[in-house]
């Protein structure tokens, strides 16, 4: 009988064959992009605390010796502070960038 589900005809299989190649490109790539967004909003989200945190953390550091040390970094020695925190800033992120090659390498 024409009209029915079994004779849909060429178009009829055209239109079928078209929806689920549609289905299929969705399903393959847009349903894996909405786990990739939670994905990068946690790894932005966590990234924004971690850096938060250690700048508070080597600000911390910065007030104890200009504080703490009494009259050790005083006059002419008082810029050495900052070069201590810059040392321990630049080592963080050098071993984060270290941390993150290495990772890197045993992936490839």
């Amino acid at each position: 009988m024409p009209g029915t589900a079994e004779d849909k005809g060429v178009v009829g299989k055209g239109q079928d064959v078209w929806q689920l190649v549609v289905d299929y490109a969705k399903q393959e790539t847009i349903e894996p992009l909405k786990g990739l967004q939670r994905w990068i909003a946690a790894g932005a989200g966590g990234s924004l605390l971690i850096a938060t945190g250690l700048s508070l953390v080597l600000l911390a550091a910065l007030r104890a010796l200009q504080t703490e040390t009494g009259s050790t970094f005083t006059g002419n020695l008082s810029w050495i502070p900052y070069l201590i925190v810059l040392v321990g800033a630049g080592a963080i992120a050098g071993v984060s960038f270290w941390a993150i090659k290495a990772k890197k390498g045993k992936t490839s």
